[in-house]
């Protein structure tokens, strides 16, 4: 199906300039002229946002849940991020690889809700030098570097959440823990030990379970490491998008297809599974001989979630720092200095052999 070009623009009414949303205050404003604008229905969402059937995603959607939006492929770290068609020039928000942009034409499945900013850029700033601030071996040039740097990107990142319910049908063993009396030789004397032992018996059954938002992010553009530890997001207070959030942010495509998205989540519901199936057999151990498990009713969305973004090139090497924008939980790539490290080292081996010199005094 055919798709419009979706290009969201919000010019202030009274000057004409492009105005932004405001992290925290629901409404969006002008940097040029101080005029704000209320953005309606925001955080006073009482319709559910809708669920998507998995099914029909992979069959194909119609066009009113597809859009196309400029993007621009970054060649070194592989992220799609939507670009304004009048730029000309950019640096890569992940990994600070400087380009010329060839904006390309990217269709895909629309958000249907996202997590609007809390957080400004300001206090994601401060977030980010009190966790590099408590970091004792980071190269202090990269500290001074970040503190005095250039702004942080507001990115929304793309994430798929899946909802299914799940029945599963297993069999394995149930351990009891018992003890028995031995006598053993020790010393060349007969002592009387108490010998752990496990009596195990058949168990089989059922167990069932919905699954509800299981998040999983579409993006290859960040170690995963970064994004999970970000966690968790309160989902609860997801709002139905709406493109006015954006304005002034940059939204990441999804890199991540639907399909591979549920394998990921499929995993993570296997998991799950395995620890309810552990709880229902009971017992002091489990053994798990098989599962079945039936999955239906699978329904998915495209979510965007806030991230503040930093990524530094220091002495030929790319930093990137990560900030939730709602909670300020900070991530990053942890530097390290040498000469500090090794200062530590040397002060450390002078202690032990002061110690030792008294010690061998006394």
């Amino acid at each position: 199906m055919n798709a419009p070009l979706q290009e969201h623009r919000f010019p202030c009414d009274a000057c004409g300039s492009d105005m932004r949303f405001a992290p925290g205050e629901d409404r969006l404003v002008c940097d040029h002229c101080g005029n704000t604008a209320p953005i309606e229905g925001l955080g006073r969402a009482s319709a559910a946002i809708r669920e998507i059937d998995y099914s029909a995603g992979l069959a194909g959607l119609d066009a009113a849940e597809i859009e196309e939006t400029r993007v621009l492929n970054c060649t070194n770290c592989g992220a799609a991020v939507e670009f304004d068609a009048a730029i000309h020039a950019a640096e890569c928000p992940f990994c600070a690889a400087p380009y010329v942009t060839d904006t390309g034409i990217n269709r895909h499945i629309k958000p249907r809700a996202l997590l609007p900013f809390a957080l400004t850029e300001r206090e994601a700033k401060e977030a980010m030098n009190r966790w590099l601030g408590r970091l004792w071996f980071a190269p202090g040039g990269l500290q001074d570097y970040a503190r005095k740097g250039r702004r942080m990107e507001g990115i929304y990142v793309p994430y798929w959440t899946y909802d299914a319910q799940t029945k599963s049908r297993y069999s394995g063993q149930r351990g009891t823990v018992y003890y028995e009396t031995q006598t053993v030789m020790r010393d060349g004397k007969r002592q009387q030990v108490q010998v752990q032992k496990v009596r195990w018996t058949p168990a089989s059954g059922r167990v069932a379970r919905f699954f509800d938002d299981v998040l999983v992010l579409a993006s290859t553009s960040l170690p995963k490491r970064f994004t999970d530890a970000l966690a968790p997001w309160d989902l609860s207070a997801l709002e139905p998008y709406a493109p006015e959030v954006l304005a002034g942010f940059r939204a990441e495509a999804y890199t991540v297809d639907l399909d591979d998205g549920l394998t990921e989540a499929r995993a993570y519901m296997d998991r799950v599974i395995e620890r309810d199936v552990k709880f229902d057999i009971g017992g002091d151990r489990q053994r798990i001989h098989r599962i079945d498990t039936d999955v239906s009713a699978i329904t998915f969305k495209h979510i965007l979630l806030p991230v503040w973004m930093a990524a530094y090139k220091y002495r030929g090497r790319t930093f990137r720092f990560v900030v939730n924008g709602r909670t300020g939980s900070v991530q990053g790539e942890r530097p390290w200095s040498a000469w500090k490290i090794a200062f530590a080292v040397i002060v450390g081996a002078l202690i032990a052999a002061a110690v030792g010199y008294f010690a061998a005094q006394r």
